[in-house]
């Protein structure tokens, strides 16, 4: 086979397209090899005469803000951080606020649905079941695996709330990555988006010509762990520095691969423990104030899942944390905790019950299924609802008025993205309780205006934890993820507000103060695993905390 090699430059740095002749229009991650160079001033004449950065800035920010849709936003965007990745997150860090919803949730859903469709060119590592017995021989072939940090690992089969993607997953691991990048200062050419193609389930897309994975089945569950065992290990062979953070696998491959890799590799899923750290965060404050307008006390809150899944139960697990702090053992925090799937409330009597859900499974009741919310919440009395279901609208007027009805300041949460699956809008949170909702949801809300007061919802949005854990698992070089690292992630993040955040009955921080909320957490992160021994970078035990934090700001790449 014939390789043509065209060299061309972007923003400074020279790059070499290798292009077979059997290929010319799809090109593997391995075919698009950057070679390190320092970057020099363009010749005179090479650029207009005039191109003052900060005027440059505005230039393209008009032109993201020209384009009327969303999808074409994130099209934009995507080609400027190749072809200018400075300025990409120059205007990700001065526009977090508008840029972050383009670039992850909502808009990715949708990059997702469309990617390839809208496909130009390869950002990322594809790793396909053809290529098992092979794996370390592909892993070799990315450009900067020397420089390699961190890595987003999906395989494509539960991508937000849309399904089964196969590889049309990987804008999920660009995207996280970007927000790593944007929010806690990882260097861009440290990491690694990956997407695993072990087939899809989604007829529509083994029938769509122009879809860019494997045209079979998804493969056995024992071919699957024979593959990840494999996979796993030549990661951790070629890139012994990395984190691997998984994302958006099916529920049950979530849990199964957390336990079986979380003790041997430093691996981390967002789904599951990245989600019930960002909402513990959340529900710390949210707890603190509906405490206060009811009298009770913290350790009284009862919480209501709607929604079983890898998600609901991840945070579940994470909540239990809120109740242990308040001096409660973990069987009580367990008895604090309700579920709800799609077959109603889970308790033992009901019958057959998948694994994950069986912690959480209630033996007080025994009654006929309860399949009715309201009915539901009714009989539980939470004082918190939270949604993980994906079902658009779960979250009834009678829903919200009920927990109105029980609560002085009810606690609704509707996580679920993207923002069409959300079980409820603020608007609606904010009418029918009249105004005394503590809200937060997975994706933005707009504020909304009440007797006069101006109201603003929370986001329990991942982006707050994972950038500044990652960061800390970077810079501590740490052997594993324990679950005190990230629950420190989660108290790092409650205690981040400011004075005019409090004032304003905020859940959460806002999003523009993101890398000063990383660096708060990578240090309590840091401190973590070094009580718990699971830090190889020595140097940073001797630091108080003031020099530790200076440390990890100046760690922190910032575009020129």
């Amino acid at each position: 086979m014939t390789i043509v090699l065209t060299p061309y430059w972007t923003n400074g740095v020279q790059k070499l397209k290798l292009a077979p002749q059997r290929m010319p229009l799809l090109f593997s991650p391995s075919q698009w090899i950057p070679i390190r160079r320092t970057a020099v001033k363009p010749k005179r004449g090479l650029v207009p005469p005039i191109l003052d950065e900060s005027v440059h800035a505005l230039r393209c920010l008009n032109q993201l803000r020209s384009k009327d849709k969303s999808i074409e936003k994130y099209i934009y965007l995507s080609a400027l951080k190749d072809q200018d990745p400075n300025m990409f997150y120059k205007l990700c860090l001065e526009n977090m606020s508008e840029i972050t919803p383009v670039i992850y949730t909502p808009t990715v859903g949708d990059a997702c649905l469309q990617y390839s469709h809208i496909y130009r060119r390869p950002e990322g590592l594809f790793v396909s079941i053809k290529d098992k017995g092979n794996i370390r021989e592909v892993i070799n072939n990315w450009p900067r695996i020397d420089e390699a940090r961190i890595s987003v690992v999906t395989d494509g089969s539960r991508i937000l709330g849309l399904g089964d993607l196969g590889v049309n997953g990987m804008p999920i691991s660009i995207g996280k990555l970007s927000l790593y990048i944007a929010g806690a200062g990882i260097r861009p050419q440290s990491t690694v988006p990956i997407c695993l193609d072990l087939g899809t389930n989604t007829q529509k897309y083994l029938d769509d010509p122009l879809y860019l994975g494997l045209r079979q089945k998804r493969v056995s569950d024992k071919e699957m762990t024979e593959f990840m065992d494999e996979f796993m290990h030549e990661m951790s062979a070629a890139f012994p520095k990395l984190m691997i953070q998984f994302e958006d696998f099916s529920t049950d491959n979530a849990f199964k691969y957390l336990e079986r890799y979380r003790n041997k590799y430093a691996v981390f899923n967002d789904d599951i423990q990245g989600t019930g750290a960002v909402v513990l965060s959340g529900f710390l404050n949210a707890a603190k104030l509906s405490s206060a307008a009811s009298g009770q006390p913290l350790s009284s809150h009862r919480i209501l899942f709607f929604g079983a899944g890898s998600a609901g139960v991840g945070v579940a697990q994470q909540l239990m944390s809120f109740f242990t702090l308040q001096g409660l053992s973990k069987e009580e925090a367990r008895r604090r905790i309700w579920l709800v799937d799609s077959q109603g409330l889970v308790y033992n009597a009901r019958g057959r019950l998948a694994e994950h859900k069986k912690y959480f499974s209630r033996d007080d009741y025994n009654g006929a299924p309860m399949t009715d919310l309201v009915e539901i919440i009714k009989h539980v009395q939470p004082t918190a609802l939270l949604g993980l279901s994906t079902i658009t609208g779960a979250f009834t007027p009678e829903v919200i008025q009920t927990m109105a009805s029980i609560n002085a300041r009810p606690i609704l949460f509707p996580l679920s993205n993207p923002i069409r699956l959300s079980e409820c809008s603020f608007a609606d949170a904010v009418q029918y309780t009249n105004g005394s909702v503590l809200f937060a949801s997975g994706s933005p809300f707009p504020e909304q205006q009440f007797r006069g007061t101006t109201l603003y919802p929370g986001q329990g949005n991942n982006m707050y934890i994972f950038p500044g854990l990652g960061l800390a698992a970077i810079l501590g070089r740490v052997s594993s993820v324990t679950d005190s690292m990230v629950e420190a992630s989660s108290l790092g993040l409650a205690d981040s507000l400011n004075d005019e955040e409090h004032a304003q009955g905020l859940l959460y921080p806002r999003i523009e103060r993101i890398r000063e909320i990383s660096g708060q957490i990578a240090k309590a992160v840091i401190r973590a695993a070094q009580r718990e021994g699971v830090d190889r970078n020595e140097s940073l035990r001797g630091l108080n905390d003031v020099d530790l934090l200076k440390l990890i700001r100046e760690k922190m790449w910032t575009p020129q």
